[in-house]
């Protein structure tokens, strides 16, 4: 079962792409094991309040808000590998 990872962003937003340029390479890595979709808030305005978002860059993972601001590659393996292992049981 592979893990879903959203990260939300902004147009102008300085912080933002290297966000997403790790979640892509841990995409990379890992490949089927994670979904990755890249959101634009101001294009999805029903998730940033279903998430409660209040800064950019953020990464939800499975529903649950992981990060505010851009994760490294390692913070980011070892959030999905826990969430696999929460999922498997």
């Amino acid at each position: 079962m592979s893990v879903k990872v959203e990260v939300f962003t902004s147009q102008g937003c300085p912080h933002c792409p290297g966000a997403v340029a790790v979640v892509q390479k841990v995409k990379d890595e890992l490949g089927d094991e994670i979904e990755f979709e890249h959101m634009d808030v101001n294009e999805n305005m029903d998730k940033v309040r279903e998430y409660g978002l209040m800064s950019v860059p953020t990464v939800v993972i499975d529903g649950k808000v992981e990060f505010i601001g851009a994760p490294t590659e390692e913070e980011l393996k070892r959030k999905i590998k826990k969430r696999q292992l929460l999922n498997s049981h």
